[in-house]
Formats: C-alpha cells, structure tokens, sequence
C-alpha cells in the first residue's frame, strides 16, 4: 500500500450522501473520500482518455481537476470523447469538459486551462497539483509531461491507446521508473501513425482511462498496489489484459544518478527528424496545400503520387493516380531518384517523415501534401483488392 498524497478534509451530509457507495469500502471509507475531496488532478488533454478519466475523478469526488487543451470539439471526436456532446462543437474542449463535470458533480472545482501544453508552461502548470493524468495524443506531449514529472517529483499516470491496444503504467521515480527510463526517446517522426491517421475503436478509450483514473485514486487514498514498475497491457480485439516488469534505467538521462535533463525538452527538439535544422520543418523542403497539389497534378503528367499509409487504410480510399506505398519501405520506391515525387498520408505526419528519407536516399524534388488526405477536397479512388 502506497502512502496517501493528501491530507484529509471533512464530508459534510451532502458529501455523505453523494459518495455513499465509496464509504462502505473499508479500504476507502471516510478517510479515503475526505483525501480525495482534498486532491488536486491536472488531466492533460480533454479527448479519449481525458474524457474517460475526468468523468470518473469527478464522480468519484476529487476536489480540484485541472484540464489542460488547447484544442476545440470537432465532430469527429464524438466518437469516442465522451465527455462532449453534439453541441459542444466548435467549444473550447476545456469548456465543454468543464461544464459536463459542473452537472456531474457540482462539489468538484474545475480549473480549465486553455494553452497548448510547452516546455515553457509544464512546470508552472503542474507545480499546483498532486498528481497528471496524461492523456496526451502525441510524443512530443508526452515527453513534456514526462520530463514536468519527473523532474517536480509528480506521479505521472500515463495511457497511450492506438486502434485495438492500449497501455497503461504510474511513473513515479525514485519508487519506480520513470517515462524515460522505459522509452529513452521517441520514434522517428512519421514512423508510427497517430489515432487520427490509424483509427482507434472508440471503447478502447473507456477501458485504458478507468484503468488510469482507478490508479489516480489508488494514489490519492493510498490503497492498493499501483502500477508502478508494471505496464499493463491490452488487446481489445484478443479480450486480454497482461503486464509487463518494468524497471528504472541507471543511465536514465532524466531521472538517473547521472541526470542530464534538467528542463522539459522542448516538443519541436523531441520529435524533429535528426540532423534536421531547427527552422527547417520535420521532412524539409516544400509542402503542398490540397490546391497546389491538383494543381501540379494537372499541369506535370510525370508527377509521381504516393500515398504512403498502410494496406488497412487504403481500402477507405486514395487521391486518384497514387501510387500505394508504406512508409516502413520508404527508401526501396521503384522510381528514378530524379523524378518528382509528392507523398502523402493521413494527417501529414508519416509524408513529412517519409519525404526526409529520400532526401537521404537521395532523391533530388520530393514534397508532401500538408494536412494528408483529410484535405483533399476532390474524389477517392477505391483500389482493388
């Protein structure tokens, strides 16, 4: 059993009422809810799991939650981000969140904070409470958060989701391990594709964020065995849950006794392509708009078109003439390295990485379309199976 994070704070008759279910757990019980009234959570982003871990802490009674996201409700995060609703579009998601968790529990304070998460506001941000919840949806947030934690002594409650499978783990150095010591670095930019570019099954967010917001409260009450030095782990589609050992790296560079990160790393620093200039964006060079695009496309027949996602996305339609290639296999594309060539993805991200390797392999005019198919406004071709 961990040691409580909070001192306690008194239930009064409403309090007694709203949480009866929690005071006739033995390992909670008065003591456990008056810590958690007293707690103070900054949930990082207000999406999947955000929303999931949110609702949750709200209910359950955490005193103050913080929300940080800079982003607003888009249609297509109904699907999964079930904090908002249909006219909660085109709101500020911190406020849409906020308002959903008021008509949840009107005895939680919600304290939003509408910024996009930066080495520069990490620390400030996460100085005012016990305990992030990451909920982020990119590696650059994540190792901002990562390194914020780490370096003021925060317990990081981390979930990651992706199509079918998530996982889930506590970083708590010097219990345990921190972010870093188990991912010293992140992938290469483009090299692993986001929820936005692969998809991700909507319930997934539901079963990754209650694991994080249970280990939240397991935490805050001190009861029970955090996942601390474990990451669990799950296969929606196989219905199976397993854990894997992890431990602190000596040579941790964050947390280890040899330390060399002393500040949050700056996003742009963690996830720009290496030996990329710093004002030069991830993948280099020229990127084309959707208008441009067609626009070359119809004026130079000898544009070669690549749409560089996986054979599972592909079926949901590509720009036509393009031809199919992964991203994994950038560097063996079948075409003169003097030929001009325009990748594209989903969102952008793997076309910009993928542009950078053949640049290396030495391809002289390759560009990528901005945004990736999501802007293209004209006609898909379904290829043929």
């Amino acid at each position: 059993m961990q040691e409580p994070l909070t001192e306690r704070v008194g239930l009064d008759a409403a309090a007694r009422r709203r949480y009866a279910r929690h005071l006739l757990l033995p390992e909670v019980g008065v003591a456990g809810q008056e810590r958690l009234m007293a707690a103070r959570v900054l949930i990082v982003g207000a999406g999947g799991l955000g929303a999931v871990t949110a609702t949750y802490l709200a209910a359950a009674g955490v005193g103050v939650i913080g929300i940080v996201d800079d982003d607003l409700v888009d249609e297509s995060n109904l699907q999964r981000q079930v904090i908002h609703d249909t006219a909660s579009v085109g709101m500020p998601k911190v406020a849409s969140a906020a308002a959903r968790l008021a008509a949840i529990n009107p005895l939680v304070q919600v304290e939003t904070h509408q910024v996009r998460l930066t080495a520069d506001n990490a620390m400030d941000l996460f100085s005012g409470y016990d305990i992030v919840v990451d909920g982020a949806d990119n590696f650059a947030t994540r190792y901002v958060v990562a390194d914020a934690c780490a370096l003021l002594g925060r317990p990081h409650v981390w979930g990651s989701i992706l199509r079918f499978d998530g996982q889930v783990s506590v970083w708590a150095p010097p219990v345990g391990p921190c972010y870093r010591c188990v991912f010293p670095a992140p992938p290469a930019p483009g090299s692993v594709a986001s929820c936005s570019e692969a998809g991700v099954l909507g319930s997934l967010c539901a079963s990754v964020g209650s694991v994080q917001s249970t280990e939240a409260i397991k935490l805050i009450t001190g009861i029970g065995r955090p996942l601390i030095g474990r990451l669990m782990v799950h296969d929606a589609l196989a219905g199976t849950w397993g854990e894997i050992a992890v431990r602190a790296n000596p040579a941790c560079r964050l947390c280890g006794p040899n330390a060399q990160i002393t500040a949050p790393q700056d996003p742009e620093e963690v996830c720009r392509v290496p030996g990329t200039p710093p004002d030069v964006p991830a993948g280099g060079g020229e990127r084309h708009t959707a208008e441009s695009l067609a626009q070359a496309l119809a004026e130079d027949d000898s544009l070669v078109l690549v749409d560089v996602r996986e054979p599972g996305e592909w079926a949901s339609g590509v720009i036509p003439g393009a031809l199919l290639h992964s991203v994994g296999r950038m560097e063996e594309l079948a075409v003169p390295t003097t030929a001009r060539v325009v990748l594209y993805c989903a969102a952008g991200g793997r076309s910009a990485a993928g542009a950078a390797r053949l640049r290396a392999a030495g391809f002289t005019d390759v560009s990528d379309l901005e945004g990736g198919i999501t802007a293209w406004p004209g006609p898909l071709d379904v290829p043929r199976s």
